[in-house]
């Protein structure tokens, strides 16, 4: 692996865990029926691991850079 191919993983790979991220927060969030029931520490755990767990994925190999 040379390092600009590095550079371009890292920026995709990153840029995909946090559409990741947002999306599960968004959808966690949306479980409530009023914003004060919202289990902040819940959504921040949850979108945390969804980033995780798009970057431990993105390690299979992105689309975007083929």
């Amino acid at each position: 692996m040379n390092k600009n191919y590095l550079s371009k993983w890292a920026k995709a790979a990153g840029v995909r865990a946090a559409k990741t991220m947002a999306q599960t927060a968004i959808a966690t969030i949306g479980t409530t029926a009023a914003m004060s029931e919202v289990n902040w520490v819940m959504v921040a755990s949850t979108a945390g691991l969804a980033g995780v767990i798009s970057l431990l994925t993105s390690i299979a190999g992105l689309p975007e850079l083929k």
